[in-house]
């Protein structure tokens, strides 16, 4: 009876024993993991983004490498067990299940895992604001969209390609190509690439306001006023030209000639190839066979070229009344071009451009 009151004594030092070690080892090794990196002085601001797609664990890698947390397993497990976040941090309310929110974060050394974890979980409020120019493409817009952390993109890419996008704003064409509305836009984090090619078009329609010349068209002659507009944009840098270069090729449309716009070129070798922006012009790329050739086919193109603006559109809504069928560029410093009437005229043009 002795020795087995003796052995119970012995089992409950030892548990106590081990539970003063395990105390000691978790106090010791585990709860300066749980520490901020800095606990001393101040502590800088450090903007941290989380971008739309990014998961826990990509974000987990991040905050390891930019020294904003001390041990990344320890991290990520909590997130994986939300429940011993409450015990840990019993002042902050976490939700049942984590789940960061894409957005900018303004981050510092002294905040400890809670404090980091239920702000992703927060959300933030600031906007991503973006100026788009006049005259870029789908892939263009989608590129600055994926640098700012908008979205990815090919998703742009898919979105202004949607069947329900296009036919929600009645667009008859193969993607929202001339739709999107060159802007400075506001986004939030986060936003669905859907939502952010609606945005541009719900811009478009309400920017073209300020052209009535618009109201009443029939589709087809809405859709041949964009791209001429789009086919401007891309060719005129002086606005006081803009209805000059329209009517250069409003005139050969009339008469049934090619455009014979360098502008479509580009748009078939960097945007329908996927090519680098060429720094001239070849004759082989004269040769291209596309229907966006418009060396090679008479007309207008199939679709837009670019996304214009309210000049490049007034332009093409109201060419300038001219007898002009050709056009130069003269001083590229400013964006200057020479008009003329004849062949002739233009070849005599072309001998004014400086020598390289």
């Amino acid at each position: 009876m002795k020795n087995s009151k003796k052995i119970i004594r012995i089992s409950i030092i030892s548990l106590c024993s081990l539970i003063v070690l395990a105390a000691v080892i978790f106090g010791s090794v585990f709860i300066p993991q749980l520490m901020p990196v800095q606990t001393k002085g101040e502590a800088e601001d450090i903007k941290f983004i989380i971008p739309y797609g990014e998961n826990a664990y990509q974000v987990t890698q991040r905050l390891s490498e930019e020294n904003l947390i001390k041990n990344k397993k320890i991290f990520y497990y909590c997130l994986l067990r939300p429940k011993y976040l409450k015990i840990l941090y019993p002042k902050l309310e976490f939700p049942q299940n984590i789940s960061f929110k894409s957005g900018i974060y303004y981050l510092n050394k002294k905040m400890n895992y809670g404090q980091i974890i239920k702000q992703f979980c927060d959300g933030s409020k600031e906007f991503i604001k973006i100026s788009f120019p006049e005259g870029l493409t789908i892939s263009k817009i989608g590129k600055l969209l994926e640098e700012e952390y908008v979205c990815s993109k090919d998703d742009f890419y898919k979105a202004c390609h949607d069947t329900e996008i296009l036919k929600k704003y009645n667009i008859n064409s193969q993607s929202a190509e001339g739709f999107l509305f060159p802007d400075t836009y506001y986004f939030d984090f986060g936003n669905e690439p859907k939502l952010v090619v609606c945005k541009m078009i719900d811009n478009f329609f309400e920017k073209i306001k300020q052209i009535p010349q618009l109201d009443g068209k029939s589709p087809e002659d809405f859709k041949d006023i964009l791209i001429l507009a789009s086919i401007v944009e891309r060719e005129y840098k002086l606005s006081e030209e803009a209805p000059l270069i329209a009517s250069v090729f409003n005139n050969r449309v009339k008469n049934n000639d090619g455009l014979y716009s360098c502008a479509t070129i580009e748009y078939i070798i960097t945007e329908i190839q996927g090519k680098p922006h060429p720094e001239r012009i070849f004759e082989a790329d004269l040769q291209i066979d596309n229907p966006y050739n418009t060396y090679k086919w008479r007309g207008l193109p199939p679709g837009p070229i670019s996304n214009p603006g309210i000049i490049a559109l007034k332009a093409a809504v109201e060419p300038a009344d001219t007898d002009y069928y050709f056009f130069q560029l003269v001083d590229a410093d400013i964006g200057k071009h020479i008009f003329s009437k004849t062949f002739d005229e233009h070849k005599q043009n072309h001998r004014l451009l400086p020598k390289r």
